[in-house]
């Protein structure tokens, strides 16, 4: 016959029970918990003495070092479409500015010029239609060159939106302001992505076309130019053009960035931290740039 068990030892097994299944949780919430992982560095734009003072820190690689900033007051609205950035003028029914990054592969691009001229959707109020500039004896002078579109059907498209039009003059359309355009792609091309940013210059001596909105002509235009060399560092240049008729080379037309920045009232590769933006802006290098 069993001897059955004392309550005591009943009582001493259930304890021993307990006590495995407690160590057993407890082991298991331990394995449950995610590994720890360090917070991310913060990055500061402090540089030590033995960097070149035009290099670039980590924290704007992914910045867009094309987009600028008003010094002045005026109606601006920002908008964004696939292939470049403007800020369009209400008043003046011009931009006040267009940029964009060009890079090897988009100067390149396969498709076709459309020529179908059409109202920024993306306006507010009442938008620039293509008719604005009949009989003015003007182009409709793009910012962003539709050539510089061509790695998009999209980015083609948009490219012949009115808010990237300035009434501009044929032989400087046609002529020197499409050399620096074409400089613009092989530069791209040869040295990598380049940061630009263009527009028109308007003075208290301008006229207007149009018999409705009253669209403001340019006296000028400008374009700047950014990139990066490849040992870091960054190098600029700027170019003011008359909106006339000329034929002349493309050195005529240079001036450093700070020098665009005092005639347009705009802050360019505002971006870069000040240490870096101050060096790279007060002069430029013809090498850097191939212009001829």
């Amino acid at each position: 016959m069993k001897r059955k068990r004392s309550s005591r030892t009943s009582a001493v097994i259930a304890a021993i029970v307990c006590l495995l299944g407690a160590i057993a949780y407890i082991l298991s919430s331990f394995r449950a918990q995610p590994p720890q992982t360090e917070a991310a560095p913060v990055v500061s734009h402090s540089m030590s003495s033995a960097n070149s003072p035009q290099q670039a820190p980590a924290d704007i690689a992914n910045v867009q070092l094309e987009l600028p900033r008003l010094l002045t007051e005026r109606p601006a609205q920002v908008i964004e479409h696939l292939g470049y950035t403007v800020c369009y003028n209400a008043e003046w029914h011009l931009p006040n500015w267009v940029a964009y990054e060009l890079t090897p592969f988009e100067a390149d691009g396969e498709f076709t010029r459309t020529d179908k001229f059409l109202p920024d959707p993306l306006v507010e109020g009442d938008p620039v239609v293509t008719s604005d500039y009949k009989g003015s004896g003007y182009d409709r002078g793009h910012m962003a060159p539709a050539a510089d579109m061509r790695w998009s059907e999209q980015a083609m498209k948009e490219s012949f939106y009115m808010t990237n039009m300035c009434p501009q003059n044929h032989n400087n359309n046609a002529g020197d302001w499409k050399d620096l355009e074409e400089l613009v792609r092989d530069l791209a091309t040869v040295y990598g992505n380049i940061y630009i940013c263009c527009g028109p210059i308007v003075s208290d001596a301008s006229t207007t076309i149009g018999s409705v909105r009253k669209i403001v002509v340019p006296q000028a235009f400008y374009k700047v130019l950014l990139r990066q060399k490849p040992d870091g560092a960054y190098t600029s240049i700027g170019f003011v053009m008359p909106n006339a008729a000329g034929n002349r080379p493309l050195m005529t037309y240079m001036q450093s960035v700070d020098e665009v920045e005092q005639l347009t009232g705009i802050d360019f590769y505002c971006n870069l931290p000040d240490s870096i933006q101050t060096i790279v802006e007060a002069d430029f290098t013809v090498s850097d740039w191939n212009v001829k």
